[in-house]
């Protein structure tokens, strides 16, 4: 069983900045990628940033420059700095990690419950 506990969602206006956070329990042996993704209200899914356990990252276009993914491997935790807000950015975010829960596993994707970010003046 494992469980994904996000944190850090809410209102801000233009040009401000939140950060998301997101930490793993439960039975978990190794953790690869982690990352996050956002839904905008009648659109689909979308990949916002993605990062392995070496600290490798990869970002949408519409975010480069402007967040910064991080993770703290000790804590199974995953951080979003948002800077320089856009309404366009509204949405819920979602937090997702591939996980392992022993040594002989297979891998399995888990889901966070999703914290809403809503950017307007």
């Amino acid at each position: 069983q494992v469980q994904l506990v996000e944190s850090g969602g809410g209102l801000v206006q233009p040009g401000g900045s939140l950060r998301l956070s997101c930490a793993a329990s439960g039975t978990i042996f190794s953790i690869n990628v982690m990352g996050w993704y956002r839904q905008a209200p009648g659109k689909q899914r979308e990949l916002v940033t993605n990062i392995n356990s070496g600290g490798e990252t990869s970002y949408a276009d519409s975010v480069k420059g402007r967040f910064t993914v991080s993770r703290d491997n000790a804590k199974n935790t995953v951080y979003l700095q948002m800077n320089s807000l856009k309404p366009e950015d509204t949405a819920v975010y979602y937090c997702r990690a591939d996980v392992k829960l022993s040594r002989f596993s297979a891998v399995r994707g888990s889901w966070g419950q999703g914290t809403q970010v809503t950017v307007s003046s």
